[in-house]
């Protein structure tokens, strides 16, 4: 499955969650939430994956923590904010290159249409 064919499939969970939870809740839960949906449609989920950094001489475990890894291809960074600041896509798209994956998603579930809440970040995606 391409990394489109699985965004198209994430969305879907998450406008799952967001139906069946609303609005005003703790990122931990609906991250949990759409963790669940995904493995309930059978896909390989990292949730929480721990991303080392090395600084000069030193590796530093548990530098970045990335929320949902979908089938070691798509990342997704959940939030839920008023709205989406600029570092959140600048932190995913961090993320994206430090794993050398193409796509993210950064789903803000605080949003009045979930729609609008929803955003890609591509790393060097054709």
């Amino acid at each position: 499955m391409t990394e489109n064919e699985l965004s198209y499939k994430i969305i879907g969970a998450a406008l799952e969650v967001r139906k069946y939870l609303g609005v005003g809740l703790l990122e931990s839960t609906y991250e949990t939430a759409l963790a669940f949906e995904l493995k309930h449609l059978g896909f390989n989920i990292q949730q929480q994956m721990s991303l080392p950094l090395k600084y000069k001489e030193e590796i530093i475990y548990n530098a970045y923590k990335i929320d949902l890894l979908v089938e070691n291809k798509v990342i997704i960074e959940v939030k839920s904010v008023l709205e989406i600041n600029p570092i959140f896509q600048a932190q995913l798209l961090t993320y994206l290159k430090l794993t050398n994956l193409k796509l993210g998603l950064l789903i803000n579930f605080n949003t009045p249409l979930i729609k609008n809440g929803i955003h890609r970040v591509v790393n060097q995606l054709p």
